[in-house]
């Protein structure tokens, strides 16, 4: 199973499609907030079963402020991650996360991709598609892929 995680669109949705064009076929799309669209716009962008959270500049629709979902035997927490205070660092979304029986937590907003691996929890964000933060500020995604046993692996993609 091939899955495509975005997060800080802001309603630039070029890169977005790009990487949708780039990535097929996926089976399922996660966003991360800030997509500053509605859910049913982002799922006919996307095409495929969407997953959405609101991000702190998500003020209209009505998606989630988190969901928690499964992919895999894997137990996933989906938040934009300001709630959190995810851009001083992510000891506070590690902290919930694992006392919720999270496998993997997936956060956006700081715009700067990264995974971290903790004590058994995975921390993911794509960073962003539209306003990259990072060194060398290339538009950023991650693919996470699940192999027939159902192990999980993952990719931050950048743009070109």
């Amino acid at each position: 199973m091939k899955i495509l995680i975005v997060s800080d669109t802001h309603r630039r949705n070029e890169n977005f499609e790009k990487v949708l064009l780039a990535e097929k076929p996926v089976e399922r799309v996660i966003h991360l907030g800030d997509a500053e669209e509605t859910e049913s716009c982002m799922s006919r962008i996307a095409g495929q079963p969407l997953d959405i959270v609101s991000g702190n500049n998500d003020f209209f629709g009505d998606m989630p402020r988190e969901k928690e979902i499964m992919l895999g035997d894997y137990r996933v927490l989906l938040t934009h991650g300001h709630y959190y205070y995810v851009s001083l660092d992510t000891k506070m979304l590690g902290r919930e996360a694992r006392a919720r029986g999270f496998d993997i937590a997936m956060y956006g907003h700081t715009h700067r991709p990264k995974i971290e691996k903790k004590d058994g929890l995975v921390l993911l964000n794509p960073g962003s598609l539209s306003y990259p933060r990072q060194e060398g500020r290339k538009p950023s995604y991650i693919i996470m892929e699940l192999d027939e046993k159902g192990n999980a692996d993952y990719t931050i993609k950048y743009l070109e």
